[in-house]
């Protein structure tokens, strides 16, 4: 695919010929000095690396709201530099990292530090999100102007892993919030409900003897929220969506009128808690084990119509990387989460796609446009257009290929697709006009 091998400092043009931009004609893109320059038939143009891109999709750069890093304090399972590779195989240029760090993102210190290591090591930009409460203990609030008015220039803030539960406390972050324009991103899950909690409470979990999780956990934390920032007039954005009647209550709050968003993750678009009883990988395997739990077919066709209307405004990954000796154990111990940046382009063509649902526009808008809307983060989510920052993903839609975690760049390998073959391969991602990915491969 790639004329020429690139080294830092030495191209500053790049032709990628005969892309399909959101899926439409074939054209030629030309990256110039960081940004598109021009579009259309160029044939007669020079340039320092030519790209063949025939039969591949061009996508502007994707954008994930929820990834987990874990640098600080866990790189044995995750660091800024390997998470971002895994980003930029997937065909992100920025991802949002989570604050339950250790130390957690409470502070300005700890937020520059994780935007610092974005800038080092990055192979996409990495946009630190604050915690809400300090040390995420949920009983006062944190640094959140510091942050705000810190290097890294935090607008997002979440105790995610944790529900901010306090429902006087939510409301204080909401207010102050609102006064830098940010938004509180929660993880919506009322810890008196979910106490050792382990599967998607039905049918399922009572054949298996695990303690349910009930829908009516999520459902009521959103309720609840959503009429606390009608009230303050603030920013609500509700994480990893599940339920049906979660969506429900979210379309209810959009009708009037409240600025709610949602996000819903791949493996809640494609995965059911029957993948606990009965899968490729056998019964009882703690890698579907995730917070929120994989739901019923019935929730996982509501999240798909729901992304498709635009009630759940984007995918986010909850991409969330554990070392094997915390994933391989018995389902009571192992820790929850599942990673999830290499495979969320292929998961939403196979879920998406491939179902009618959305075409490659309404992928660009809920994987780059939306999320970094969300996130007010500049530079990102803008079209495939002369003008725009050279942030694009070359996909091709056109092969299947089984997952394979030893392939992967990220550091852990807790996917839940192994064996599974899915659609699409991301063959390239640039970044500012600079290639991080070129022939599958990162650069």
């Amino acid at each position: 695919m790639s004329t020429y091998d690139l080294h830092e400092g030495t191209v500053t043009t790049i032709l990628i010929r005969g892309a399909r931009i959101l899926g439409g004609t074939p054209s030629d893109i030309l990256l110039r000095d960081g940004v598109v320059a021009d579009i259309g038939d160029l044939a007669g143009v020079r340039a320092d690396q030519a790209v063949d891109a025939d039969g591949l999709i061009a996508l502007p750069g994707l954008v994930d709201l929820h990834t987990h890093l874990r640098e600080p304090g866990r790189e044995d399972a995750e660091t800024v530099e390997t998470g971002t590779q895994a980003a930029a195989r997937g065909g992100y240029t920025a991802v949002h990292a989570m604050a339950n760090t250790s130390p957690v993102a409470d502070t300005a210190g700890v937020v520059e530090q994780v935007w610092r290591l974005g800038q080092e090591y990055g192979h996409c930009d990495v946009q630190p999100v604050g915690a809400v409460t300090s040390g995420l203990g949920g009983s006062q609030l944190a640094e959140l102007g510091a942050m705000a008015d810190s290097a890294a220039r935090v607008r997002v803030f979440s105790d995610d892993g944790k529900c901010v539960s306090d429902a006087v406390l939510m409301r204080r972050a909401l207010e102050y919030v609102k006064a830098f324009d940010g938004v509180v991103a929660q993880h919506a899950q009322e810890p008196r409900l979910t106490e050792g909690a382990q599967l998607n409470e039905g049918e399922v979990s009572a054949r298996l003897g695990l303690i349910g999780w009930p829908a009516v956990a999520e459902e009521a934390i959103i309720a609840r929220d959503c009429l606390l920032a009608a009230h303050v007039g603030s920013r609500l954005h509700v994480c990893h969506v599940s339920t049906a009647g979660s969506v429900e209550i979210i379309r209810w709050a959009k009708s009037k009128g409240w600025d709610v968003t949602a996000e819903v993750t791949p493996h809640h678009l494609l995965l059911t808690d029957s993948c606990a009883e009965r899968s490729p990988l056998g019964p009882y395997n703690p890698i579907y084990k995730v917070n929120p739990p994989l739901r019923t077919a019935e929730d996982v066709r509501a999240l798909r119509e729901a992304l498709a209307d635009g009630t759940i405004d984007c995918v986010a990954t909850d991409h969330a990387p554990h070392p094997v000796e915390d994933k391989e154990t018995e389902w009571a111990a192992a820790a929850m989460g599942m990673i999830g940046l290499e495979t969320a382009l292929s998961v939403v063509q196979e879920a998406m796609v491939e179902t009618g649902l959305l075409d490659w526009a309404g992928v660009a808008d809920r994987m780059s446009a939306r999320p970094a809307a969300i996130g007010r983060l500049a530079g990102h989510g803008r079209p495939v257009e002369p003008g725009s920052p050279g942030n694009l993903t070359l996909f091709d839609p056109s092969v299947r290929q089984p997952v394979d975690p030893a392939a992967m760049a990220s550091k852990s390998r807790n996917t839940p697709y192994e064996g599974l073959t899915l659609p699409g391969r991301v063959v390239a991602t640039f970044l500012r006009g600079r290639p991080t990915v070129l022939e599958g491969k990162l650069v």
